[in-house]
């Protein structure tokens, strides 16, 4: 647990670290799950320190509140402002173009100026809580007009802002007709965090072409400031995880799946929101592969497909998900035998305890994105492998291939060559899957999601 940094910092996020949950007893704050949480929250619990988000629900806000020993700073959205700040701008212009454009992003102008707006909104309540000298992070796409509005408005303000995606290639940034608001935007802050160094040389590239930013000693000069940019993996609460792999009924648990889907056979999982970037059709279609280039696949490996919900209004994400599933329908209708099929298909979120059985269950996992910022699934694995086995496939476009370079590191666009690793996994003798996985161990044991998160701000404290 970060125990280093005196000056508890004030946390802006798209969403507060707490959802409003109504039973039996009414309405109360429940803490939301997630590494970002587990790892922000003991920064700045009972410390004086805050969280400026919103609530995840379009309308009014309440007053800042205090909980879990957290005061929490709601911004209000309308139902306008959801759709065309976050649902438009966010996630349908930002979310393609910085993942490599995988899907082609929409430069819709309508969506820019509500984009404009929010961010003013979060750097106004921002201001209300951090007074002069305070430390402010602020994270994700979201927010990247944050850091420039805030230094506006609290200018002796120490601004760090984190990047929890990619960031583009300099020629793809070029094609967004606001691409110099928002370099500006982040050049508002003192530390920008970036997942990989590419991602750091991406933006260095781009600020310097597309802004009055001067490089100088890898970092950039900005209107008289100087702008430390750098790469800060982030990682996982490794020891929890672990925690909930050696419990006794999680064991229980992963005995029985080896035994209901396993069968003999090995199991392939793969675990992802349902998203474009996360090339799970390309996932089913190497596995396909494999099943077409043996007589008995059937009989050695069967693959469960974990798939959590995600954006279910968004017309384009309800049109993969009835791709992905039509796909799943042909493979076990060519492969498959009555009561035996070779892929399983959940399409649900499932509590953690049931998400660290199938991790500890699976022979091999599947983590194969088109293009991803880091990936903690790849990471999550592999603190559920107290025994040392178990093989890692990873897509060389995740952030996480910089750091876990001892999985099989595979290009998710190559569909021949995910067949060939898929039965390399298989295949693989236990000393090598043990030699390969102590590495890993190594990797999370040492930069935990903790040590991420002191690390960002011991680099930001002036």
């Amino acid at each position: 647990m970060p125990t280093a940094i005196s000056n508890a910092p004030v946390i802006v996020a798209n969403r507060l670290p707490v959802a409003r949950v109504r039973d039996r007893e009414g309405v109360r704050w429940e803490r939301s799950p997630g590494g970002l949480v587990s790892a922000l929250a003991p920064l700045i619990e009972n410390k004086g320190g805050g969280w400026v988000g919103w609530l995840g629900v379009p309308g009014d806000a309440p007053e800042p509140f205090s909980e879990g020993g957290i005061e929490l700073h709601p911004v209000p959205l309308s139902r306008a402002e959801v759709d065309l700040y976050y649902v438009g701008f966010s996630n349908a212009t930002i979310w393609p173009l910085y993942h490599d454009a995988v899907r082609t992003p929409e430069f819709e102008r309508s969506w820019w100026r509500p984009y404009v707006d929010v961010n003013q909104r979060f750097a106004e309540a921002t201001a209300r809580v951090a007074g002069e000298g305070r430390t402010v992070w602020v994270h994700d796409y979201q927010l990247q007009l944050v850091p420039g509005q805030l230094r506006e408005l609290v200018p002796s303000a120490r601004i760090g802002f984190f990047l929890h995606i990619p960031f583009p290639p300099v020629e793809l940034m070029g094609q967004l007709p606001w691409r110099k608001e928002i370099l500006e935007g982040l050049l508002g802050a003192d530390l920008i965090g970036f997942q990989t160094a590419l991602g750091a040389q991406n933006f260095a590239r781009a600020a310097a072409r597309y802004t009055d930013a001067k490089l100088s000693g890898g970092n950039l000069l900005f209107r008289g400031r100087e702008v430390q940019i750098g790469a800060f993996p982030i990682s996982i609460d490794t020891a929890r995880y672990q925690a909930i792999a050696a419990r006794e009924d999680v064991k229980r648990r992963t005995t029985e799946l080896r035994r209901r889907f396993g069968d003999g056979r090995k199991i392939l999982l793969g675990v992802d929101r349902l998203d474009y970037t996360k090339g799970i059709d390309r996932r089913l279609s190497g596995f396909d592969e494999l099943l077409g280039r043996y007589d008995h696949a059937l009989d050695a490996a069967v693959f469960v497909q974990i798939a959590v919900p995600s954006r279910e209004g968004v017309p384009d994400y309800a049109k993969m998900r009835s791709l992905i599933e039509e796909q799943v329908g042909h493979i076990n209708g060519r492969h498959g035998e009555p009561g035996r099929v070779p892929v399983h298909y959940v399409y649900r979120s499932l509590p953690m305890e049931e998400l660290v059985a199938w991790y500890a269950a699976a022979d091999v996992m599947l983590v194969t994105p088109l293009r991803d910022g880091m990936n903690l699934v790849a990471k999550e694995y592999v603190a559920c492998r107290p025994d040392g086995d178990g093989v890692l496939v990873l897509s060389e476009f995740a952030g996480a291939a910089k750091e876990l370079t001892h999985a099989l590191l595979v290009n998710p666009h190559d569909v021949d060559g995910l067949a060939t690793a898929f039965e390399q996994a298989m295949e693989m003798p236990l000393d090598e899957q043990r030699r390969r996985m102590r590495a890993l161990r190594r990797v999370i044991e040492r930069n935990d999601v903790h040590a991420w998160a002191t690390r960002f701000l011991e680099v930001l404290a002036p």
